[in-house]
């Protein structure tokens, strides 16, 4: 399990800026291990953008992301690959999961990357789906499955390696109410379980509502009062 302490995700007077147009306007937050965080604004806002930013995909023009002791937005682009690999989960809306792989071959595919043997691996990823309810379905391929039973399978991969935090994006927006509500059930528990925290980007409010802490974003800042 992550520790709490040294696990913070911190962004510090960041900024990004595509052209003219500002996503980001010196925005600063600090999201501790275990804490679950809803990021919400209208469209063209800058919450994705934020969110890229502290996963290190995006750099930010100005100011810095850190994880822990671990820098994110100043480090290499091989750096920061690493530090995602090794201490970030992701959940998409469409899920990304490898389609010519069965189940337990995506879930272990994050340990198989970290160089883990191929036997611990499977047997990991096999005790995550059974964690999540898809004990028996380890050889079905995306394609085979449900749209909530793909979720819970991106929902393993991105805990499997037991990350610090677990960034997700529009994690529900594919799927119909009932399925998103059970999806966020999963994935808020999963994450707590394992003391990581959870950064949320959505547009819907019932799912943020999952969140213990909600931020609004409007052009690329954070609105006053918008932290709870």
């Amino acid at each position: 399990m992550p520790n709490t302490n040294q696990w913070t995700l911190i962004a510090h007077n960041i900024s990004k800026s595509f052209g003219s147009a500002i996503a980001l306007d010196q925005m600063s937050l600090a999201i501790p291990a275990g804490q679950s965080v809803s990021i919400m604004g209208p469209s063209g806002s800058g919450k994705s953008t934020l969110l890229h930013c502290l996963a290190g995909i995006l750099r930010p023009d100005s100011g810095d992301v850190s994880l822990g002791d671990e820098p994110v937005s100043l480090s290499s682009d091989a750096a920061r690959s690493r530090l995602r690999l090794e201490r970030m989960g992701f959940v998409f809306q469409d899920g990304q999961l490898l389609p010519e792989l069965p189940a337990l071959e995506n879930v272990a595919l994050p340990l198989m990357l970290l160089g883990r043997p191929r036997a611990e691996a499977l047997g990991r990823a096999a005790d995550w789906l059974a964690r999540l309810g898809l004990g028996g379905l380890e050889r079905r391929r995306p394609g085979q499955m449900s749209g909530g039973q793909a979720h819970r399978v991106a929902i393993a991969r991105a805990l499997v390696h037991s990350p610090a935090v677990v960034l997700a994006d529009e994690p529900t927006g594919a799927l119909d109410r009932a399925t998103g509500a059970e999806v966020m059930r999963v994935l808020t528990a999963a994450t707590r379980d394992v003391g990581a925290s959870l950064v949320l980007v959505t547009h819907n409010p019932e799912v943020a509502a999952w969140c213990e802490r909600h931020i609004e974003i409007v052009d690329g800042r954070m609105l006053a009062g918008a932290l709870s």
